[in-house]
């Protein structure tokens, strides 16, 4: 499974013979956010700025650094302090004039263009040599910990307590303790815990901590008690449990009821895409049941759909089950999540009559195939003809078991590489899943081209935008995993676009290699056709292995194209209990008219006002809003605040809304980070005409956190030149 890398490059870092000690704040894991690196004591820098990071250096000792945003207007430098230099540096053309920008080889951009390669790769091995060091004081834990590239990321819960769920929760504390005990001291160790309990009418508090133990202990004083009856606030705790995991995790839903809050399913969905978290379902509620726990109302045969909604746009299912087997189900989708990759299989959903395909290669082991729904009959067949039914036990392709619905085949290693085949008969749509284990994966990021800036780039996207030119950045990782030593390295050659979730080919787009393959880094221009589709849609990534044998992966989770632009930016620096913070908003439209409603909401419940509720825009055109956030003398040091933002159509109602969040760090007020005073403005709106759409008034960056574009796209660039640079790990 891959995983998010936060990292930093330095440039010339005289380390010297003394000692050095390394902290970092920050807030968390999120996007969009800075981190501050303190050394001490101040180290010696010898050489200018590279890879859009700037080092501070002190007479005091002690020094810090701030990763910059890559379009920020470069500042007056002190008199007789050399310019950084460029086309917009303003002030280069003052004595002493000229600069030292190396950054890129255009001379446009860099007046010392011809000494790029030369400070790039000394920033390279400054670089090496840093975190070498860095990883021999702290060790190999505390050095994955403190960069973010641990493979592991987090353990969520998030667990119904009404009195129906004993089995359910004793299943939840098995599974946990199952994990913890079995991953505890590897790399797989989850690094981050997190529990949320719900019933109704309340959800919550959210428990988080770094410690098993503590998680274990916390876990362990749960039980089931009261109530009984549904719906529940089961999104909503869901949606709490979203705020405080950390990016590319897995997030476990034990309940046997329908949610009370399925208004939230469109923005938890979209939370879901904006962390890339899965969310897995595990309900003992059939949804043809009539009887058992009492109920308020006649509950519709649909009150389980947002958990199928949110399940789907997570990349994550939703399993029923009975109680008796709630344990053993929960075990095989617990150790599924580790570090496997689901196959994309042809057609992804089972029509009658017509087998699924998947391709397996050979980069790929311990392959399962999980059946679930009413189920007559089903076989598996390889490549070579042989083939396997549904019966219990050991088999000529692997061993088989079944708890009630569920069905799970582990296949033998080592597999035959080829096109496999499922057969299943069943009353209904039964859901199979392949998964597989490997190290050969990809990570994808969406951006728009940037021309003007000091740093020419790519504008990071969460989702693409309707009318908006956007490119699709790939990240293969793994790319060392080779059949044989001595094999080329695998190639990718171009991604389908596929329709969710029926699976229709929506397009092929090739990619290009950007920079040497052993970097893993291919991109690619989305087709306009695409950028108009309604619909969320997925990416499979086609390529060969080093022997001309296919390989073959797809994305976690789907995609989808946005109608809107939405931006949402906070204050410089943390906030304070007690003070109202200023927020910005922007809207832009680029694919035609929007008349659209906007509403906010913060969690915690703190106040929340903003002087836009409703926008009309023309195609091209943008719109600016205030929002004010009062924070209570009662808020918690270090806690977590989310602003949401939803844009909602006011015509179309088939149109699903646009949502962006905001992450906000609480934390006692300090000289530095005191917030001045906003101003309340009672002018009107702005609305412009932007026939061009001009990247530098689009960053709006900040400490306290990002909005829906906030992940700095020179991060993961620099991620891979220090994965290049670490590579003997």
């Amino acid at each position: 499974m891959p995983c998010r890398i936060s990292t930093v490059t330095a440039t010339g870092w005289n380390w010297g013979s003394s000692s050095h000690t390394l902290t970092s704040s920050g807030q968390g894991r999120g996007c969009g956010t800075w981190r501050k690196w303190t050394i001490l004591p101040a180290p010696t820098v010898t050489s200018g700025a590279a890879l859009g990071i700037c080092w501070a250096s002190h007479s005091s000792p002690l020094a810090t650094l701030e990763l910059i945003p890559p379009n920020l207007q470069i500042p007056f430098p002190n008199p007789g302090k050399c310019s950084h230099g460029g086309h917009f540096d303003q002030s280069s053309s003052q004595p002493p004039r000229g600069g030292i920008n190396k950054d890129s080889t255009s001379p446009g951009f860099s007046p010392h263009h011809m000494l790029h390669l030369q400070a790039a790769n000394l920033a390279l091995l400054a670089s090496i040599q840093a975190f070498s060091l860095l990883r021999s004081r702290l060790g190999d834990r505390g050095f994955s910990r403190l960069l973010d590239i641990t493979p592991a990321s987090s353990l969520s819960f998030v667990l119904d307590t009404t009195g129906s769920m004993g089995e359910e929760i004793n299943a939840a504390k098995i599974q946990a303790r199952h994990i913890v005990e079995q991953r505890r001291g590897g790399p797989m160790e989850p690094t981050h815990y997190v529990l949320v309990p719900f019933h109704d009418p309340g959800f919550g508090p959210v428990f988080t901590t770094s410690d098993p133990d503590s998680f274990w202990q916390q876990l362990n004083e749960i039980h089931a008690l009261g109530g009984g009856d549904e719906p529940e606030m089961c999104l909503s705790a869901l949606e709490l449990a979203l705020q405080h995991t950390p990016p590319l995790s897995d997030i476990f839903v034990f309940t046997d009821a329908s949610p009370k809050d399925a208004f939230l399913t469109n923005r938890v969905e979209s939370l879901t895409q904006e962390r890339r978290c899965r969310v897995t379902f595990l309900l003992t509620e059939d949804p043809s049941r009539v009887q058992g726990r009492p109920r308020r109302e006649v509950l519709s045969p649909l009150r389980f759909e947002p958990y199928e909604a949110v399940a789907l746009a997570s990349g994550g299912e939703v399993i029923f089950t009975k109680d008796q087997y709630i344990q053993d189900v929960a075990a095989i989708v617990g150790d599924s999540v580790a570090d496997l990759v689901t196959l994309p299989l042809e057609p992804p959903v089972v029509v009658p009559e017509r087998p699924l395909v998947f391709s397996v290669d050979g980069l790929l082991q311990r392959v399962t195939v999980r059946i679930h729904g009413e189920v007559s009959s089903f076989w598996i067949r390889n490549p070579a003809g042989v083939s396997q039914g549904q019966e219990e036990g050991e088999g000529p392709l692997g061993h088989t078991r079944r708890f009630g619905q569920f069905w799970m085949v582990r296949m033998n290693d080592p597999l035959q590489t080829g096109t496999w085949e499922i057969q299943v008969t069943a009353k209904g749509t039964p859901r199979v899943r392949v998964q597989a284990q490997t190290s050969l994966d990809f990570l994808f990021h969406f951006g728009i081209p940037m021309e003007d800036g000091p740093h020419p780039g790519l504008y990071p996207l969460t989702q693409p935008v309707a009318g908006l030119q956007t490119q699709l950045l790939v990240e293969v990782t793994g790319l060392g995993s080779r059949g044989n030593p001595g094999d080329p390295l695998p190639h990718f050659s171009h991604v389908v676009l596929r329709g969710v979730p029926h699976g229709a080919e929506l397009g092929r787009v090739p990619l290009e290699p950007m920079g040497p393959r052993e970097r893993g880094l291919l991109a690619a221009s989305l087709p306009p056709t695409l950028l108009s589709t309604a619909g969320p849609f997925s990416l499979e990534l086609i390529g060969q292995d080093g022997v001309g044998q296919g390989l073959h992966r797809v994305a976690p989770q789907p995609c989808a194209v946005v109608p809107v632009l939405l931006e949402l930016s906070g204050p410089p620096g943390f906030l304070a209990p007690g003070t109202e913070a200023p927020l910005s908003l922007r809207i832009a439209s680029f694919s035609g008219p929007q008349d659209l409603d906007l509403r906010t909401s913060v969690n915690p419940s703190f106040a929340l006002t903003s002087n836009l509720s409703r926008v009309r825009l023309e195609q091209n055109e943008s719109a600016w809003g205030c929002l004010w956030l009062k924070v209570p003398d009662t808020a918690t040091s270090d806690s977590v605040v989310m602003v949401t933002v939803t844009a909602m159509d006011r015509e179309a109602s088939t149109v699903p809304p646009t949502h962006t969040f905001l992450r906000l760090l609480v934390r006692g007020p300090t000289p530095q980070d005191q917030l001045p005073a906003p101003v309340h403005s009672t002018d009107p709106v702005l609305t412009t005409t932007s026939p061009a759409f001009h990247l530098s008034t689009l960053v709006t960056p900040g400490r306290a956190g990002g909005g829906l574009v906030g992940n700095p796209w020179w991060g993961t660039v620099g991620a891979v030149l220090l994965l290049l640079g670490l590579a003997s790990w």
